[in-house]
């Protein structure tokens, strides 16, 4: 290869969207010291930010808050820091001394490259290197490709990098992107690449962007963090890129030291954090859509894969990289809220149980524990069973009733046979047209909005309930969260619909909204609980 390779590494300035920056002061003193030991060429230390530096995060004020972080700077590692075009106060900004960073990446996107541009002037100016950062680059024409080249050429920064923001390239797009860019950036400014792996692409796209590069003599800067600690799906992982560039293109990465900083340094954070590859983010990466949205699905309604790309689908092309999250949660009830005729159903269904008591079986792990009370129960009431999202134990059901579609499938697929024998009351988030055997109910009719999780299925039934004025109403398997999924559920294997895994924090808002609905709601129906549950109130704990 004509021109040099050199290594980003990124962990403390990307991986401040995993940890809020709070990294911790060993950790960032560490991993600043690892990565210059191990030969990596620039250490990305974090970001510069409007408001004061908190030790031990990775946003600083000004330059010198890095002083008490770098141990021993070394003269062949370039030290930089970023700054997203409009949110730093270059008023701020000291005159460069040479004693803490010696660069600043400016990133703007695609619209405000002239203006993100005339930052970076305003930093030299100062003393400064400059890096550029093109966010979404995939998102330039051509011709827009060019002009940013030739914006870039009169500014003379270090380099200019294509950043793959929604991990959504192939290597089509980065081919082109790469040709335009060479062809018409100056030979002395250095070409980068920052991807993402919402596509299980990121190392692949890395290493295909040095090969690209190998015929020319331009010099190249390819972003990577440890473990690929990143915002969402991550990026390309220090340690892979340096196994590469040492096996392939004679680099001299010290793969000894690079492994202890991940021994040393990381493990705290891949145990208590997740990022990387996951389905939510290649739908990110599917449709060119910021992962805030993904997020916001993910962690305010449990959204499985299928109706998230639904969602992310109605959003338009510009809507999808924003994160605008009135706009998603307009979409979401809207998807959410198919109407359905269901008067004539909930008639009949207001008389099928008229006089009797109704018990509900929810997949609490007291379903199997305690199944030879609940089955003493049902003999002696004689109620209507009916089994909420799930099919547990070696009951005979009136009723399955489903709110979300991954426990619908799940039941219709591992239970077939109980599942095709017994009449099912789905809401219509799920589906509006029904199956033999199958009724639909109106789900926005059902929910209470005001929760995060306000579709919790055991609410959801409750609110059917009460509906249909029904006035005496059993719970079995309403059990609430231990931190141990196995502890939760009857059936172990049944998918998972709380991805934060905040179990107390779920634990302490479905007992409000069950208060809220006991006190506010259902004045005429008394719920008694056959198994225990963390949402009992006192007297029912004394008397259970």
């Amino acid at each position: 290869m004509g021109g040099k390779i050199q290594l980003l590494d990124c962990t403390l300035r990307d991986g401040a969207y995993v940890v809020n920056a709070k990294f911790g002061e060993p950790a960032m003193r560490g991993i600043i010291k690892k990565m210059q030991d191990a030969n990596i060429d620039i250490v990305e230390c974090g970001w510069l930010k409007d408001e004061p530096h908190e030790k031990g995060t990775t946003y600083f004020h000004v330059p010198s808050d890095l002083e008490n972080y770098l141990i021993e700077k070394k003269a062949n590692t370039t030290y930089v820091v970023m700054i997203d075009w409009d949110r730093y106060d270059l008023d701020q900004l000291p005159p460069y001394d040479g004693k803490s960073i010696d660069a600043i990446r400016v990133v703007f996107p695609q619209n405000k490259f002239r203006e993100g541009i005339a930052k970076g002037k305003i930093i030299q100016e100062k003393g400064y290197k400059v890096y550029f950062q093109a966010a979404n680059t995939l998102g330039y024409t051509d011709e827009q490709l060019i002009s940013l080249a030739e914006a870039v050429n009169e500014a003379q920064p270090v380099s200019l990098s294509v950043v793959d923001t929604f991990g959504a390239m192939f290597s089509e797009d980065l081919q082109l992107i790469v040709t335009i860019l060479d062809k018409h950036l100056k030979p002395e400014i250095k070409l980068g690449f920052h991807s993402h792996n919402n596509q299980q692409l990121s190392f692949a796209m890395s290493m295909e962007f040095v090969r690209m590069l190998s015929t020319t003599n331009r010099d190249v800067v390819v972003d990577t963090s440890l473990c690929g600690m990143g915002r969402g799906a991550g990026n390309t992982t220090t340690e892979l890129m340096s196994n590469y560039l040492n096996s392939k293109w004679q680099a001299n990465y010290n793969m000894n030291v690079i492994m202890d900083a991940i021994d040393m340094y990381m493990g705290y954070f891949t145990e208590r954090y997740k990022w990387g590859y996951s389905i939510p983010y290649f739908i990110s990466g599917m449709y060119c859509a910021h992962v805030n949205n993904i997020a916001y699905l993910t962690e305010n309604h449990r959204t499985n894969a299928k109706d998230m790309r639904n969602i992310i689908e109605s959003l338009s092309q510009e809507e999808r990289k924003k994160y605008d999250y009135d706009l998603l949660e307009e979409k979401y009830i809207d998807y959410q809220s198919k109407k359905v005729d269901d008067e004539a159903f909930l008639r009949a269904f207001e008389q099928k149980l008229k006089g009797r008591k109704v018990l509900l079986l929810l997949p609490g792990k007291s379903v199997v524990d305690k199944e030879d009370t609940i089955k003493e129960y049902i003999k002696r009431n004689n109620p209507v069973v009916i089994g909420i999202n799930a099919i547990v134990g070696k009951y005979a059901y009136d009723y399955l009733f489903f709110s979300n579609s991954i426990r619908y499938e799940y039941a219709k697929d591992v239970y077939s046979d109980i599942f095709a024998a017994n009449k099912k009351i789905l809401a219509s988030n799920i589906k509006t047209v029904p199956e033999e055997g199958e009724e639909i109910v109106n789900f926005n009719l059902l929910v209470e909005r005001g929760w995060e999780h306000f579709d919790n299925s055991g609410m959801v039934c409750l609110r059917l309930l009460n509906r249909v004025h029904a006035t005496d109403v059993a719970l079995a398997g309403f059990d609430g969260f231990s931190d141990e999924y196995s502890e939760s559920y009857a059936d172990v294997s049944l998918p998972h619909l709380n991805p934060g895994k905040k179990w107390g924090e779920l634990n302490d808002e479905i007992k409000d909204m069950f208060r809220h609905f006991r006190e506010k709601t259902a004045h005429d129906m008394s719920i008694e609980f056959v198994t225990e549950s963390k949402y009992m109130n006192e007297s029912e704990k004394e008397n259970d």
